[in-house]
């Protein structure tokens, strides 16, 4: 009888938090490049303190790259997914696609 291994199902704590991940799909599905922080804001459903620390945990992680310019005499923040967070979320997917998979294949016990 041969063992199968197990499948490494541990998911990345940085990416599995809610508006993390929200961010994370919103910067990969977007058409540009840079997304301003008060559209991540308006289309995420999220406060602007709210967003703030989850782009900071972010930063940290070295998945998103925040950009901050004064244009005339706003301020102007833009936020785009680094190579490393595009890796991250494509990883994460990976692994919650390897659950579901292995929950599907699991007899149902009544």
């Amino acid at each position: 009888m041969t063992l199968r291994p197990e499948p490494d199902f541990s998911l990345d704590g940085i990416i599995h938090e809610r508006a993390r991940l929200a961010v994370l799909t919103y910067l990969a599905g977007s058409s540009s490049v840079r997304v301003p922080f008060t559209e991540l804001r308006e289309r995420l459903d999220l406060t602007a303190g709210n967003l703030s620390v989850q782009l900071r945990t972010l930063e940290q992680a070295g998945y998103v790259e925040i950009d901050k310019r004064i244009i005339g005499r706003k301020s102007m923040t833009t936020v785009s997914l680094a190579a490393q967070g595009q890796e991250a979320l494509q990883n994460y997917i990976a692994k919650m696609e390897a659950i579901l998979r292995s929950l599907k294949s699991q007899p149902t016990q009544l």
